[in-house]
């Protein structure tokens, strides 16, 4: 039962002109987006990061090594920055580039917006592709880890907005038409618990708070019958 902490990269270049960057190459974090980056790695620097994990994309990568080197400034031991094509940027095909207020002009936008799961991009991939070989790299790498590093293991991965909303949207149970009601920021952090019996998600587009109750082992971190009746008594504080 390890955790995964899923965290979406910096603000970019592209992100600030309103420009669908895709899986462009050379597109970076902007100053903002490096700043973002360096908070969230403070933000985790008192959890002891198992395995980090990063999209290809240069951008994820980056924020990825800001990680890294929050890691190391707290005296911990600084993890391989690794990637994974399963957590890639969706494939925009023609899309890819466009201005964001040119491409709200097309047909195909409103299905994007209402019915997700209908939609392929031309020359690119369908958002149920994206889904599913998103939800399946997090789901074999957590298994990984946990035979790994053991079930109180913590973990990152780096990736992108449409891809972690549509892991958090598997993980609360709910239909892709519905993951744009889920709202993923530059540089937040969302939290999921994967278990034999449902995934828990713990943590969503979070961009403040104290995150060192991660690195405790509360209680609920072994094998339960189940979800708490009442709501438990969550991490122990101590």
């Amino acid at each position: 039962m390890a955790t995964l902490i899923l965290v979406r990269h910096g603000r970019t270049t592209a992100n600030a002109s309103g420009t669908l960057a895709g899986r462009t190459p050379g597109v970076r974090l902007d100053e903002a987006g490096e700043r973002q980056a360096g908070r969230a790695g403070e933000r985790l620097a008192k959890v002891p990061v198992a395995a980090l994990v990063s999209s290809p994309q240069e951008r994820c990568r980056q924020t990825a090594k800001a990680l890294a080197k929050a890691q190391a400034a707290a005296g911990r031991e600084t993890p391989r920055i690794l990637t994974d094509r399963g957590l890639a940027e969706c494939d925009y095909g023609e899309w890819q580039g466009g201005a964001l207020r040119e491409l709200a002009k097309e047909r195909l936008w409103k299905v994007v917006q209402q019915q997700p799961s209908a939609v392929e991009f031309p020359g690119g991939e369908s958002m149920v592709a994206m889904q599913h070989r998103a939800v399946a790299a997090v789901r074999r790498r957590d298994a990984a880890v946990e035979a790994e590093h053991g079930p109180a293991a913590v973990w990152v991965a780096v990736s992108h907005g449409d891809i972690i909303k549509s892991i958090l949207a598997d993980a609360l149970g709910m239909h892709l038409d519905l993951f744009q009601r889920i709202q993923v920021d530059p540089a937040s952090i969302s939290i999921i618990r994967y278990t034999a019996d449902r995934p828990y998600v713990l943590a969503s587009n979070t961009h403040d708070g104290d995150l060192s109750w991660l690195a405790a082992k509360p209680r609920g971190r072994k094998p339960r019958r189940g979800a708490d009746v009442g709501g438990g008594a969550g991490p122990s504080d101590s």
